[in-house]
């Protein structure tokens, strides 16, 4: 755990009792100031009780008298669509509002640091599509290094739970917009951007916003170095503001679909070979095509981003390699579930808007794909030019039928079926698939209207994978 440093003696109110807030409060009290949590959900206020903390009515009129700050949970709003209500009496009292990140950053470093041959090390990674990934992959390469690291954020553990890093200990976090947004303390060693696409919008206030909300993890955090994907707009203009000229090697700009060129530091990926210039020459190449775990142009720009995280922290290029090469993938995130008959069965239950389903589709060159849920702002236009390689679509979820419609147009064919539940539409596309094609779960919606949550929904799928292969003898 780390302990919350700045808060002895002073009233800290905790608001949402999940696995951040918990974290929160037990870290304040470990801090030696007193938590004072609430959760509008009975069965949290009951797992709190049963942890040992103090509950605190906030719908109380007295409830922010004498309270020193407001910590609030990633899920809960605090300006847009509009303020929780807790949040704006809080706001109205003159409470200060932060959150995990926020105190995590103002409590990691120590003065027994002092002590240490190497001060430990932060990179926090952020962006649209790939952020989990990337964080994962920059763990593993680290452990397969031989170097101490930890993973958590909105990955893993919660970031006060971690123990406290050693000497040269590396602490990996993955960062929402959500905790990018509202953190009142942002000083990662190393910041990594990913990509932008459309998403959150709503809890934004718009596109301009979430990327406002990124971008604060680099203008308000000064890293050391920035990691910059600069395929779209955004991350170049972001690139231009971090950069004092050409030749700025504080910013590392990485792309997966382009060479990039000029006197800076760049990692890219073309025809499925990593490259890394400094100064306009080469430096160090990777060949990613066989990897398995990294399959796809995006998972390409997520080792680029990896990549040129390690080697902004002094890992050399062939301890890097190691651990791309030995890296499995995460969960739910172009996993590898099943085989049959020369059809793979492919989870990536996380490409939850139509972009990042785009790069799932755009990974394989014959898909059977699973597609629908609770369907997002903008629609499914984005996977237009990927149709080509879709051999036929199933549709699930509640919109199923709407689903069916816009895709049947953007194709300018029939190409989808209405199969509604996951054991319909695994059981239609294991039984038409032929050999060479890939069975893919790649939603392009939230999974709300049927699971709490994509890992649910991926675990369906995966579960129901598994029952076609074993009543096929597989």
């Amino acid at each position: 755990m780390i302990p919350v440093r700045g808060v002895n003696d002073r009233r800290i109110a905790i608001l949402g009792l999940g696995r951040t807030g918990l974290s929160a409060a037990h870290a304040v009290e470990a801090g030696g100031g007193e938590a004072l949590c609430w959760d509008d959900a009975e069965a949290a206020r009951t797992r709190a009780v049963d942890a040992g903390l103090t509950l605190h009515d906030f719908g109380r009129h007295d409830a922010w008298e004498a309270v020193d700050a407001l910590i609030v949970s990633p899920g809960i709003p605090h300006l847009y669509p509009q303020p929780n209500r807790y949040v704006a009496t809080a706001q109205l009292a003159g409470v200060p509002v932060d959150n995990d990140i926020g105190l995590f950053f103002r409590s990691l470093a120590v003065p027994e640091w002092d002590r240490f041959e190497t001060a430990p090390r932060v990179i926090a990674v952020t962006g649209s599509n790939g952020k989990s990934t990337t964080s994962a992959l920059i763990h593993h390469c680290l452990n397969v290094a031989g170097r101490e690291s930890q993973l958590a954020g909105n990955i893993g553990r919660g970031v006060l739970d971690i123990d406290p890093p050693g000497d040269g200990g590396v602490v990996v976090l993955e960062l929402s917009s959500y905790q990018t947004e509202l953190a009142r303390a942002l000083t990662p060693d190393v910041a990594v951007f990913t990509n932008l696409t459309p998403d959150h919008l709503d809890r934004h206030g718009g596109f301009g916003g979430y990327f406002a909300a990124k971008r604060r993890l680099f203008s308000e955090g000064g890293p050391d170095r920035a990691v910059i994907g600069v395929d779209e707009p955004e991350g170049r203009f972001l690139a231009g503001q971090l950069s004092e000229g050409p030749g700025d090697d504080r910013v590392i700009r990485i792309s997966a679909g382009q060479k990039l060129g000029g006197a800076g530091w760049n990692v890219f990926v073309r025809k499925g070979f990593l490259a890394e210039f400094r100064k306009g020459r080469q430096v160090a190449s990777v060949d990613l095509r066989a990897m398995r775990g990294l399959p796809g142009a995006h998972n390409h720009q997520n080792a680029c981003a990896a990549f040129a995280a390690l080697r902004a922290l002094g890992l050399a290029p062939k301890l890097i390699e190691q651990g791309l090469e030995s890296f499995e993938g995460l969960p739910h995130r172009s996993q590898i579930v099943g085989e049959r008959g020369g059809v793979t069965f492919v989870n990536d239950s996380k490409a939850t808007n139509a972009d990042s389903a785009a790069k799932a589709l755009a990974a394989f060159s014959a898909v059977r794909w699973i597609v629908g849920g609770q369907m997002k702002d903008g629609g499914l236009a984005a996977v237009a030019p990927h149709l080509g390689s879709v051999s036929k679509a199933y549709a699930i979820g509640r919109q199923a039928a709407e689903v069916a419609l816009e895709l049947n147009e953007l194709a300018g064919k029939p190409i989808c079926e209405v199969c509604e539940t996951m054991a319909q539409a695994v059981g239609r596309a294991g039984a038409e698939a032929a050999s060479g094609e890939t069975v893919l779960l790649a939603p392009a919606a939230a999974s709300f209207d049927q699971y709490d949550n994509f890992e649910q929904r991926g675990d369906d799928f995966v579960a129901e994978v598994a029952r076609l292969l074993s009543a096929d003898g597989t």
